[in-house]
């Protein structure tokens, strides 16, 4: 049988070794990530007991139906809204019997006893496995992509492949566009440009080695509002290339002394959001994966800033379904579904009651609740799901009332 690892050459088979090697430490950096979640066993054995009682009565939105019927287009956010005063509440309403997924065509059924309220996928007493009715389509949908969403996905879809939070020096060594094929200045969607890898490493069309690329350009520097401290680097997103040709090494013709020119890589622009150009930098494209997360509040309490508004510099305040990203991350605790309060930081203002006129900071109020969908090392980003007034930076996000 013909070994097809022989196929690669040298250069290729340490490059596929190194992305291997990458994405076995990216999945070890994520489990020791869920080991650091800083919640007590004590914290989390009584939020486990208090949840499996249900909720209580009094907790209940004013008009939760006994029985409802889920439909395509629901999120989970919104069936928590429609049962539960506090819908980061929602393990709770299951009493810890929490479904990993939820399908259209499920009936949900609302139970009361003993002064506490629990939901179910099947009536109280019933036994054995509830049927999922689900209408005929026409094409194969795994049943994961048929699950509700946490949220509207069109709102954050763009943003799980799009925010990258990297250290600086991972960018720079990152391939880098070179030129186009028209020796355009500015390069859209549809057209082909030309790519070097960094010294030692060029960019090879070899199996194991990435096709599918995102184009980056100049990280900026996300600082902690309240210290200074650089929490890490967020390379700005403008499209998508395929690798259709690697770099090569080709003798220059009629020269005596061996002489040779460096063909750089061929690529695709595809999916452009700005105008791309030469220096702007290549990373492997992540896989998209389905995302399912349950609204939940933390379990230990949180004390977050705002770092930034993510995707426009000349916006000072955000609103309702936009996106921040907050100096909390993965090591902290943060993940996927964990709903957090907002709160304006108090004005900074002269009182002129006072003969001296001293400065004083008016108190911080709460403004709205955000969601995080997307969490790196030391940032994470979360979508605004109500807001009173404008969220500016520095803003505080805290534990839920």
């Amino acid at each position: 049988m013909h070994d097809k690892s022989n196929d690669m050459t040298a250069p290729g088979r340490v490059r596929a070794a190194a992305f291997a090697a990458l994405a076995l430490g990216a999945m070890l950096a994520s489990a020791a990530q869920a080991q650091h979640y800083p919640v007590t066993p004590g914290q989390r054995a009584t939020a486990q007991q208090v949840a499996s009682r249900g909720v209580p009565l009094s907790e209940l939105a004013a008009n939760a139906p006994d029985t409802y019927v889920v439909k395509r287009g629901d999120t989970l956010w919104g069936i928590s809204g429609m049962y539960l005063q506090r819908p980061w509440r929602w393990p709770e309403l299951w009493g810890m019997n929490l479904p990993h997924l939820i399908y259209p065509g499920q009936t949900l059924y609302l139970e009361k006893a003993d002064g506490y309220a629990r939901l179910r996928t099947s009536p109280a007493g019933a036994g054995g496995t509830e049927t999922v009715r689900v209408s005929p389509r026409t094409r194969y949908d795994s049943l994961a992509d048929s699950a509700l969403p946490t949220l509207k996905m069109h709102l954050i879809e763009p943003f799980l492949v799009e925010p990258l939070v990297v250290d600086e020096l991972t960018l720079e060594q990152a391939p880098r566009i070179v030129a186009t094929r028209d020796e355009r200045v500015i390069m859209a969607s549809g057209d082909r440009v030309y790519a070097r890898g960094p010294q030692g490493s060029p960019l090879e069309l070899e199996p194991g080695v990435p096709r599918q690329y995102r184009v980056f350009r100049n990280a900026v520097a996300l600082k902690d509002p309240d210290t200074g401290e650089v929490l890490g680097h967020e390379a700005q997103y403008l499209g998508r290339a395929e690798l259709v040709r690697g770099e090569a090494i080709e003798p220059v013709p009629g020269a005596k002394d061996g002489e040779a020119d460096i063909v750089p890589a061929t690529l695709d622009l595809s999916g452009a959001k700005e105008a791309i150009r030469a220096g702007d930098r290549l990373l492997p494209a992540p896989q998209r994966s389905y995302l399912n997360f349950v609204p939940h509040a933390p379990q230990a309490p949180v004390q977050a800033s705002v770092v930034s508004i993510y995707g426009s510099d000349a916006v000072a305040n955000a609103g309702q379904n936009q996106v921040i990203a907050i100096n909390l991350g993965a090591q902290d605790g943060m993940d996927a579904g964990l709903v957090l309060q907002l709160r304006t930081r108090g004005e900074r203002i002269k009182d002129k009651t006072d003969e001296d006129r001293a400065m004083i900071r008016l108190p911080s109020e709460a403004n709205g609740l955000a969601m995080v969908f997307l969490t790196f090392d030391r940032v994470s980003y979360a979508l605004i799901l109500q807001a009173g007034r404008g969220v500016r930076v520095g803003d505080r996000l805290v534990n839920p009332e």
